[in-house]
């Protein structure tokens, strides 16, 4: 084992040359005394506007002032987050890009049906505080005003109530799951589809459709004007205290929504430790800023700390779950 002593960690990050018999390779650890030196570049793969772009641009000031540097977002939208997820897995393993995105659904998507050429293990979480779950929800104006309700009507009928979802997404498989507990023929069903929660949501709030599937969290800005008739979850979920769960209707299985946040290269993780637990460390500092705190909740974003553990367990458990219903995302 080589040793050095501080002086030799100043000479390197001053730009000498430490010598040292056996180093190859400037070890983790003094990559880490010198670590940010330079801006880092934030890879959202999606296009400017949607959550996570949102997210990054509000919550990058706070991160900012933990990490001494500037960071600059990179929006590398396409193939369902396919380009922007290789793009970061491209780049060096030093800590000097980092992920905010979709973790779930999008990576276990592009792993499960786009043949991507990486493997849902290449990314590692670091924080994941948006978890979102499918809300099953009608108009504030229209006549449903139950999931049993609904259930009701399409088990007579199943083309009585038009259906708007997102294909190919977690809203999607919650949908067929819920109405094949429910003994309900999907593919009798008059779904409309839609190329991303926003359309769907919009349709759902403007009446365009009986009911529908999306990602709850985004029918924030519209809460008032949507009525949650049920919401895929195990728990009461904050920012819809009153909306009912889904098992209080129906005994289903069901996928988890979204869950927005942080990630890194596994390999940055493996190789680069030191450099992890700097970035990990200012998230959530960042995270726990009062400012922070305020500042999103006001754009009706999350900052909740969960924390590497948690949040990738998350994403390795609904990535395992998609896994078991990967038919009905096809």
């Amino acid at each position: 084992m080589t040793h050095f002593t501080r002086r030799d960690v100043f000479k390197i990050s001053a730009g000498g040359v430490a010598v040292a018999s056996g180093m190859v390779a400037m070890p983790s650890i003094l990559r880490a005394a010198t670590y940010p030196s330079r801006p880092i570049n934030v890879i959202v793969p999606f296009a400017t506007g949607g959550y996570n772009d949102r997210l990054s641009r509000a919550f990058i000031p706070y991160l900012e002032q933990e990490l001494g540097q500037p960071l600059v977002i990179v929006n590398k939208p396409g193939a369902g987050t396919q380009l922007g997820n290789s793009y970061a897995l491209n780049q060096p393993a030093d800590g000097y890009s980092i992920l905010c995105t979709s973790a779930a659904p999008y990576i276990p998507l592009t792993v499960l049906l786009q043949n991507a050429p990486y493997k849902i293990e290449d990314f590692s979480m670091i924080n994941l505080p948006s978890r979102d779950y499918t809300l099953a929800a009608t108009s504030s104006g229209g006549p449903v005003k139950t999931f049993a309700e609904v259930i009701d009507k399409l088990k007579k009928d199943p083309t009585s109530l038009s259906i708007g979802v997102q294909p190919a997404s977690a809203d999607y498989a919650n949908m067929v799951l819920a109405f094949q507990a429910a003994g309900i023929d999907a593919s009798k069903l008059r779904i409309v589809t839609y190329d991303g929660g926003g359309p769907a949501r919009n349709a759902t709030a403007g009446a365009q459709v009986d009911v529908g599937f999306v990602g709850g969290e985004g029918f924030l800005p519209l809460k008032s004007k949507v009525r949650p008739l049920a919401i895929f979850a195990a728990e009461k979920v904050d920012w819809y205290p009153d909306a009912p769960l889904i098992g209080a209707t129906l005994k289903t299985d069901f996928v988890e929504g979204s869950q927005r946040g942080w990630a890194v290269s596994t390999k940055l993780k493996n190789e680069q430790p030191e450099i992890f637990k700097i970035i990990v460390a200012a998230v959530e500092k960042a995270s726990k800023n009062p400012k922070a705190i305020e500042a999103l909740k006001l754009q009706e974003l999350a900052t909740t700390w969960y924390g590497p553990d948690a949040s990738n367990k998350a994403y390795l458990d609904n990535a395992a779950k998609m896994a078991k219903y990967v038919d009905l995302l096809k």
